[in-house]
């Protein structure tokens, strides 16, 4: 009884109507309508965690287009996967002395020391997945943080490994505990798994930036540990299965056989391409990460002319074969006219 009130506890609200991207096409954009109007001739810089992450990219890409509508120029820094040169395109960014700043795809707490100057200079920062907290006011001086919601991504993950399975899913969970919210998704699919009867076979916690050298021999051993038993892959990003198809295909697996992989993120072209081909993973849970590149834009413009962050939270999409099969393209970016409803507020 304690584990099924647990499970509807942790599933409450979540809509898991969309399968495919054709249902959310024609919903109507349900964020900002009013704000400032563009700032002009401002510079900003993008420090984006890993350009080689299919979500990070995507929001980059976003945040180019949105800032081409508004007038802005852009500067993007790649951190390039290490904490190391995160810290340097930090560095980098102060010395560029920009009008606000765009953190991608990291965890700010990483870099705290470095981004206190950020503040102390005066320099509005917003940011893309950047810690626990979404929305407004974020820790460390972020005036937004955007983001879907982590844990509403997380229950649909997992809810759709416990129906796959028929209640009863044998689940590795793949997590990186670099990050706080990667720790905070895998722990909510491991509780939903759990609460419903399933089983976590094993909860691996590897560095996201790693996955393209530890991902082919840690599924063979992964493989030969638990064999048939080893129904579902969970992972907080779908980076993890990039790399885990050929040492799937040498096993015999078919590409639509278990252990069938589902992501809680962000939705990479790649990952899209997998799962319309059918070719070792099954669904992702999509973030629309041009959208939020706007988002972030809007959210800066406010910033940088001291009015109040927006609020706004996009909803995510579960992505599956069959949902793909009626449209083109390999991202989630919906038709709802979003790029129109910026431009309006901005008056561009």
């Amino acid at each position: 009884m304690l584990k099924r009130t647990l499970l509807q506890t942790l599933l409450a609200g979540t809509v898991l109507a969309v399968t495919g991207l054709s249902a959310v096409a024609q919903v109507a954009f349900d964020g900002p309508t009013t704000g400032p109007k563009a700032a002009e001739g401002k510079t900003i810089v993008v420090l984006a965690g890993d350009l080689k992450n299919g979500g990070i990219l995507g929001v980059t890409t976003g945040i180019e287009e949105a800032a081409a509508k508004i007038g802005w120029t852009v500067k993007v820094l790649d951190g390039a996967g290490s904490v190391q040169s995160r810290s340097g395109a930090v560095g980098q960014a102060l010395a560029l002395n920009p009008d606000g700043l765009v953190i991608n795809g990291f965890d700010a707490a990483e870099q705290q020391a470095a981004l206190d100057g950020v503040t102390a200079a005066g320099i509005p920062m917003v940011s893309w997945h950047s810690g626990p907290k979404i929305g407004c006011d974020a820790p460390g001086g972020i005036f937004a943080n955007v983001s879907t919601d982590a844990m509403q991504v997380s229950d649909v993950a997992a809810k759709w490994a416990i129906d796959d399975a028929g209640g009863k899913p044998g689940v590795v969970i793949f997590t990186d505990s670099t990050y706080q919210i990667a720790i905070d998704k895998a722990d909510r699919m491991k509780a939903a798994i759990e609460a419903a009867g399933g089983t976590v076979l094993e909860y691996v916690d590897t560095p996201i930036a790693e996955t393209s050298t530890r991902m082919g021999p840690l599924t063979t051993t992964l493989l030969q540990k638990y064999g048939a038993a080893w129904t579902h892959s969970l992972a907080i990003n779908d980076l993890y299965f990039d790399f885990m198809g050929p040492s799937l295909a040498a096993a015999g697996i078919d590409g639509r056989g278990a252990p069938k992989a589902g992501s809680a993120g962000d939705g990479s072209e790649a990952a899209f391409q997998r799962i319309r081909t059918g070719q070792f993973q099954a669904v992702t849970v999509a973030e629309p990460l041009n959208l939020q590149g706007w988002q972030l834009v809007d959210e800066l413009n406010r910033a940088i002319q001291g009015e109040a962050c927006s609020g706004y939270v996009t909803a995510p999409a579960l992505v599956t074969e069959e949902g793909l099969a009626t449209t083109e393209g390999n991202t989630f970016d919906p038709q709802n006219g979003y790029r129109e409803a910026y431009a309006a507020i901005w008056g561009k």
